[in-house]
């Protein structure tokens, strides 16, 4: 486990200076340029036929700001790329463009399979940037977090986390759901995983006391979660110096999709003509190149900036003790009780305990129970007598459940334990 005595979380001043050495070379023109050729081109097939419902809605959003945050610009370019390869599958062709009945009409047929190769090359590396940043960020996280069996159970929960998270996507998918509905739960998710971790890091007096000493979350952590995504954190430093040139990609593949998707549906009352298609292949080689430049920057950017800065750099110091395990005294003929409240199945409990030893060997008797809503208790972990123990188990049931360490059977010696236990709801 990394040390993080003396360290900050980082703030928005820092990452200004930091962000200072990474200017990021301003996109082609050719980006603005192609963009307004397209656009203006999807304009002209509306002429003659109005816009269904769904093309309206994707005129709207064409016409209206990008997102503001980072990721969910990244999110939306994936959507937009995958609908415009649904576009450009053979099968989905205008019957027109399948059976090509003049060499011109056969050439674009050849074209759009160039476009297909490139939209497809761009996802994955797309794709490949976000599945590195966010096991970045865990990993990184994961080695403030304690090295024993709580950081495993913090795996084991993510990855059952993300196992249902996928399940669920493929629940949406096996139903008939859209690309955007896929991708509006994608993001949903996103946003729930950042919510969830916000409250957790803004957990006040109890909660907090638990998360930081029984959990083994240290207090800089909790911070940092909490203050990252900010309106006016450090994120949003990032946001201001790279947010402009992702808006215009975000933007650029948009109006490719709204031509794509009305030239589809028009094609055989408007054929694109040689102007139109050799825009369309420039606006896509332009696109995909410039997305790459701005993905592998990105990336670099990402691979070398801090999570946290020593507090004199932050012209703040605040002492935090590192997390301990908790040393308890059972006194003879008593015993001793954790209780945690369970509010959702599927949450873990876990410990890790051991006897003090002297010059005897030494043990003490050890249960889990549960206690439902109407008081019926069960034992889920029966008595035994242990000198250490270490293990958890998943809840089945939402309610109480109570660690239990019993030392009544000595008359004359206390025992001494070291002692950690932990609740990880489902939610985390």
């Amino acid at each position: 486990m990394a040390s993080t005595e003396g360290l900050v979380p980082i703030t928005r001043t820092f990452l200004a200076s930091y962000y200072d050495k990474y200017p990021f070379d301003p996109l082609s023109d050719d980006v603005s340029r192609l963009s307004f050729e397209i656009r203006s081109f999807a304009q002209d097939l509306l002429q003659g036929l109005p816009p269904t419902q769904g093309e309206s809605l994707l005129i709207q959003e064409a016409d209206s700001q990008p997102p503001h945050k980072i990721d969910e610009n990244m999110w939306k370019n994936r959507e937009h790329i995958e609908e415009i390869l649904f576009l450009l599958e053979r099968s989905h062709w205008p019957p027109l463009l399948q059976q090509p009945s003049t060499s011109e009409v056969a050439e674009f047929a050849t074209i759009c399979g160039r476009l297909k190769d490139k939209f497809q090359r761009i996802l994955r590396i797309l794709a490949s940037f976000q599945s590195r940043n966010s096991e970045r960020v865990f990993n990184t996280v994961m080695t403030y977090m304690p090295q024993d069996f709580r950081g495993t159970l913090i795996k084991q929960q993510k990855e059952r986390s993300e196992r249902n998270k996928q399940a669920e996507v493929d629940a949406l998918v096996n139903s008939g759901g859209s690309i955007h509905d896929r991708y509006a739960l994608l993001w949903k998710q996103q946003m729930d995983r950042r919510r969830q971790l916000a409250q957790l890091g803004a957990a006040t007096g109890v909660y907090k006391t638990l998360v930081k000493y029984l959990v083994g979350v240290p207090q800089v952590l909790l911070d940092f979660i909490r203050q990252i995504n900010d309106d006016d954190g450090p994120m949003e430093e990032q946001r201001q110096r790279y947010g402009p040139p992702l808006y215009n990609l975000t933007k650029t593949v948009l109006i490719i999709r709204l031509f794509l998707s009305l030239a589809w549906q028009r094609f055989e009352a408007f054929k694109l003509n040689r102007h139109q298609i050799s825009v369309l292949e420039e606006a896509v080689d332009v696109y995909t190149s410039e997305f790459e430049r701005f993905i592998n920057f990105i990336s670099e950017v990402f691979a070398n900036s801090p999570f946290f800065i020593s507090a004199e750099d932050a012209s703040m110091f605040e002492t935090r003790k590192s997390d301990e395990y908790n040393e308890i005294t059972v006194p003879a003929g008593k015993s001793y009780e954790v209780s945690l409240a369970v509010e959702s199945i599927n949450s873990y409990i876990a410990w890790d305990f051991s006897l003090v030893q002297g010059k005897m060997n030494m043990d003490i008797g050890f249960s889990v129970e549960y206690t439902n809503t109407v008081g019926e208790k069960t034992l889920i972990l029966p008595y035994r007598r242990y000198e250490s123990d270490q293990g958890n188990f998943s809840t089945c049931m939402a309610g109480h459940y109570k660690l239990i360490w019993d030392n009544s059977y000595s008359t004359f010696f206390k025992k001494l334990r070291t002692f950690c236990g932990c609740l990880l709801t489902s939610n985390i």
